[in-house]
């Protein structure tokens, strides 16, 4: 059975959710999965839930370091070298624990903010084990992961609580 790559992209709401559901589906049918998110907070809802079930190794970011556009050089090159840390950290996992399925939520976003090895990235994705299924979630892809994407699915968004001033609500968008 070969492993396919999966990106979920755009403005809508629902990419993470498209991954946690894919997780939970392979799972569910006794498979080993592995789930970790970059760039975002530990306090995500979702994270709760998979942290419960058997068959999904969740790997939390132990570190935050705020939207990227806000951070100064220095930073910029601290959570570069974390986020790129934590992506070998979990390619090695997916590279040596059987896992089935991978879940690298937001990792998109990663790749075009530099925030984590770009090659490290593409050379894993091209090289990963054969029989493991990697889904990668964020905005606009880059050409190189659209060109290894065997799906991709795009979530656009015609309308947002978010622009009437309703902000994220647990349980729901958070």
């Amino acid at each position: 059975m070969n492993g396919l790559i999966h990106i979920y992209e755009g403005d809508g709401k629902g990419k993470t959710s498209a991954g946690v559901g894919l997780a939970v589906r392979c799972a569910g049918s006794g498979q080993k999965v592995l789930y970790t998110q970059f760039l975002k907070t530990d306090d995500s809802s979702e994270l709760a839930m998979l942290e419960q079930l058997t068959n999904i190794h969740l790997v939390r970011c132990s570190e935050s370091y705020g939207f990227v556009f806000t951070m100064d050089a220095d930073t910029k090159e601290k959570a570069r070298q974390f986020y790129t840390e934590h992506f070998r950290r979990v390619a090695e996992l997916a590279r040596t624990e059987n896992v089935r399925l991978l879940v690298l939520d937001e990792l998109i976003a990663s790749y075009n903010l530099d925030m984590v090895d770009r090659t490290e990235v593409l050379e894993f994705l091209k090289k990963k084990p054969q029989e493991l299924e990697v889904v990668l979630t964020g905005r606009d892809p880059a050409p190189e992961l659209c060109e290894l994407a065997d799906y991709i699915s795009r979530i656009v968004k015609v309308k947002h609580p978010f622009d009437k001033g309703i902000p994220a609500r647990k349980g729901i968008e958070m």
